[in-house]
């Protein structure tokens, strides 16, 4: 008995090699192979695609509030927000913008127009690159740098209402500014009322000399938060709790999931829709693998009623058959995640309108669900009807 137990192992696995290399070999298993690789082709590629538009999404959100998150507020933020955001190893960049009157000098007519001045520091945007153009005519580029002291950057279109020219001064309050850049691109503009007025952009420090601080302002204060994922999440747990105490009032916290709802919808629609049909996809080769599995077995039974006579015990024959299945339905899945990887090329392609810059690599998640569909399918519906091999008496 301890010579039969000691072998036992090594009579399973190399039964479970040989006849996956003896059945491989006579076509036995391509069905199967072909059935489970569709299937977790089908999951992948849907997997991969959605993969990359959450983390696009994700990426373009912070863009478009300029940081993972953020706070605003009516009136300058409490010192404390900043020191917290230091000790958790935080970057955080603090803007404040507000509607006034930019002016052309009397020389250049004297026009007026209604603008959204925003007063930026150094580390704007902590998430997001500004573009910017030397004319309206010139290519545009990214730049990491803000307004230098004592000049602005400008939409083009403001250029064109006060009849402006690059270089030229415009009025701010009891400032003038040298217009220095044209902006092409702000990721954090946001979609407010004033988002439709042209953008001024000036250097913070400039501020004060405009005397358009005041009282009466409607200011919007934002301090912009950024760095590793963990401490933003205690950040903003924290942040929440103190923007939420009795009393406090005209500030709120902006986070990730309110960057963009109405594109995080469509997103979830499309991503919904394209389950549905990867789903489809798995249950019919579900039922192909079932029935190339029942074949299978039918072929095989004159084969294990063989070994049976030879002497070969049930449990033995039993996880051989496991064995082989196991390997089969691994290696059809790894053959379908690298499948549904190639095809999910093609729903970028399809569906590059509903996105407008390059999504980021896929993760690891859709590589794993892929496997783990793969291997249940060939065990849940393959396996059974070849186990009942191991009855045969």
């Amino acid at each position: 008995m301890s010579t039969s137990a000691n072998s036992l192992p090594i009579r399973f696995w190399t039964l479970g090699w040989s006849s996956l290399v003896r059945d491989w070999r006579a076509g036995e298993l391509r069905l199967l192979v072909l059935a489970v690789t569709l299937a977790v082709a089908a999951l992948t590629a849907v997997g991969f695609f959605a993969d990359r538009l959450q983390n696009g999404l994700a990426r373009d959100a912070r863009a478009l509030i300029g940081g993972d998150v953020v706070l605003s507020s009516d009136n300058v933020p409490s010192p404390v927000f900043q020191e917290r955001a230091r000790e958790l190893g935080l970057q955080s960049a603090q803007t404040l913008g507000f509607p006034t009157m930019g002016r052309a000098p009397d020389e250049q007519g004297g026009a007026a127009r209604l603008v959204a001045l925003k007063a930026v520091g150094q580390g704007y945007p902590l998430r997001g690159t500004v573009r910017v153009a030397s004319s309206p005519d010139a290519a545009d580029e990214p730049t990491s740098e803000i307004p230098a002291p004592g000049t602005a950057w400008v939409d083009a279109a403001l250029l064109i209402q006060l009849n402006l020219q690059m270089g030229q001064q415009l009025l701010l309050g009891d400032t003038s500014f040298n217009i220095a850049r044209v902006i092409v691109v702000e990721p954090d503009r946001g979609a407010g009322f004033m988002s439709f007025a042209p953008r001024v952009m000036i250097n913070d420090a400039d501020l004060a000399a405009t005397g358009l601080v005041q009282p009466a302002s409607r200011l919007n204060y934002r301090l912009a938060v950024a760095g590793a994922d963990a401490p933003v999440a205690e950040f903003a747990r924290w942040a929440d709790a103190e923007v939420n105490k009795p009393g406090v009032r005209g500030i709120r916290l902006e986070s990730l999931e309110g960057g963009r709802p109405e594109m995080q919808q469509t997103l979830e629609r499309a991503e919904k829709f394209l389950n549905l049909v990867a789903l489809l996809a798995a249950l019919l080769c579900a039922v192909a693998v079932a029935i190339a599995a029942r074949g299978f077995a039918q072929r095989h039974l004159d084969d294990c009623a063989m070994l049976r006579v030879l002497g070969l015990s049930q449990g033995t024959m039993a996880r051989a058959y496991t064995l082989e299945f196991a390997l089969v339905g691994l290696g059809a899945s790894a053959a379908g995640v690298a499948v549904g990887y190639a095809v999910h090329h093609v729903f970028v392609v399809l569906l590059a309108g509903l996105v407008e810059s390059s999504l980021p690599a896929p993760g690891i998640a859709p590589v794993l669900l892929g496997l783990g569909m793969g291997l249940t399918l060939m065990m849940a519906f393959g396996l059974p009807p070849v186990l009942q091999l191991a009855q045969v008496p």
